[in-house]
This record gives structure tokens, C-alpha cells and sequence, in this order.
């Protein structure tokens, strides 16, 4: 796959559909092609879960997982169709104030699209450590993974209303970078490649966890795949 080719098909999600084929987890995520984002015709598209929606219990319940992908999620997908189709029609009748405000309503939605899907292959349901390349990035930008895992937990807890806390690949410095995003696309950094993402928003917890944001961040921490993060941080080491 070519730059081109990794842009246009929205691989800023990387690594998911390399990810290696000896477990029935990867071996999933590569079948179902969530990282896949847009069909042939350009329109916006959402693949199903890597796994049941019971697979992450006791950590996220069925009933959250259920409303997050189907409705958040999903709602996310439709937004991003509907923003790009007045984007489209406002364009071709000249009026540019529509084609405004349908562009922000797209850089919301898409940008919704993007980490939610990226959020799914970031969980499992055991406890895992970075490796190799990854964990010498780690601690070469943080210090030591222990460190790192209290730096993403704390910019995650502390996101003022609704967000996200990312881990990405910067390409301009060589070098792993967190970010405090608000809603699904603010406090951004230009050519941050996102390669962990843990979903603050209250739909991500609620119904389990109430309103204690920091209790679900520190059980998020506990099931990360931090193979496929692994994956994902040498896609975007790769292909930038």
C-alpha cells in the first residue's frame, strides 16, 4: 500500500488490518475491516465490532457497548454522510456560508468516526504491555511506560466536558505526543497520527460507572491492546 493509498482510505486508522493473523482476535479485526472508513463511492461507512459486544464485560457492560457503537457511533457516521452531501449540494449552488457551516459540522462528525473506530481495536479483554519498538519510544519520549500510562490517565480525567485522551505518532519530531482533544476534534496537533484513544464523552461510561470519569479511565488502562497500538504506531512510523 502506497501513501496515496493509505491516505485515501482513511488509513490514519493504521495498523488494525496488519495487524498479525496468529490469534482470533487480529485475525478478526483484519476480516471485519473496521478500519475501513469509506466505500467505493466515497460515502462514509461503519464496519461491525472485532468482537460481541459482551467480549469487554466485566470492564464495559453490553448495554454501553451497545449504545455507544450503534447510536454514537453510528449517529457519528450518518452526521459525516449528511454534512459531505450539503458540503456538495451548497457547493454546486454557490452558496458558500452553507458550504461553512456543513464543513464544521464534518470536521465533528468524521473526526468522530475516525477515533471511535480506532477505540474498538484499541481494547481487549486482558491485560497487555508494550513491546520492542513501541515500549523504546516510550520510554525515550516519557521516560518509562509507567509514566506514560499516568500522564494519558490524567489528561483523560481532567478533559473540560466532552473528549478524548490520544496517544499519537507526531511525524515532524519523530516522536510519541498525548493529546487532551475536545469534543472529537479540537486541541489537535497537524500530522498527529492517533494510535490509542480512550473515549471521555459520558456515553463511553455512564450507565456502569456513573459519573466517576477517572474510575473508567484507570479499568480502560487495565485492557488495552497495546499490540494493536504497537501496530498502529509502525504503520504510522512507515508510512509518513
Amino acid at each position: 500500500m502506497d501513501r496515496k493509498e493509505f491516505l485515501r482510505n482513511s488509513a490514519i486508522l493504521g495498523g488494525a488490518t496488519i495487524l498479525p493473523t496468529n490469534s482470533v482476535f487480529s485475525q478478526n479485526i483484519s476480516e471485519n475491516g473496521i478500519d475501513k472508513l469509506v466505500d467505493s463511492n466515497g460515502n462514509f461507512i461503519q464496519k461491525p465490532l472485532p468482537y460481541n459486544k459482551t467480549f469487554l464485560e466485566p470492564h464495559m457492560d453490553e448495554e454501553t457497548l451497545h449504545l455507544h457503537y450503534e447510536f454514537h457511533h453510528g449517529g457519528a457516521v450518518k452526521g459525516a454522510n449528511k454534512d459531505l452531501e450539503n458540503i456538495k449540494k451548497h457547493l454546486k449552488s454557490g452558496d458558500l456560508d452553507q458550504v461553512d457551516l456543513w464543513t464544521k459540522k464534518l470536521a465533528y462528525h468524521f473526526s468522530s468516526h475516525v477515533l471511535h473506530s480506532i477505540f474498538w481495536t484499541n481494547l481487549i479483554n486482558k491485560k497487555t504491555e508494550p513491546r520492542s519498538e513501541l515500549l523504546k519510544q516510550i520510554d525515550k519520549d516519557f521516560g518509562s511506560f509507567d509514566k506514560l500510562r499516568a500522564y494519558i490517565a490524567i489528561i483523560s480525567k481532567t478533559v473540560e466536558g466532552s473528549g478524548w485522551g490520544i496517544l499519537g505518532y507526531q511525524p515532524y519530531s519523530d516522536s510519541l505526543t498525548l493529546l487532551q482533544c475536545e469534543d472529537h476534534h479540537k486541541l489537535t496537533q497537524w500530522g498527529v497520527v492517533p494510535i490509542l484513544v480512550i473515549d471521555v464523552w459520558e456515553h463511553a461510561y455512564y450507565l456502569k460507572y456513573k459519573n466517576k470519569r477517572a474510575e473508567f479511565v484507570d479499568t480502560v488502562l487495565e485492557i488495552i491492546n497495546w499490540d494493536n497500538v504497537a501496530e498502529r504506531f509502525m504503520t504510522a512510523k512507515r508510512l509518513t
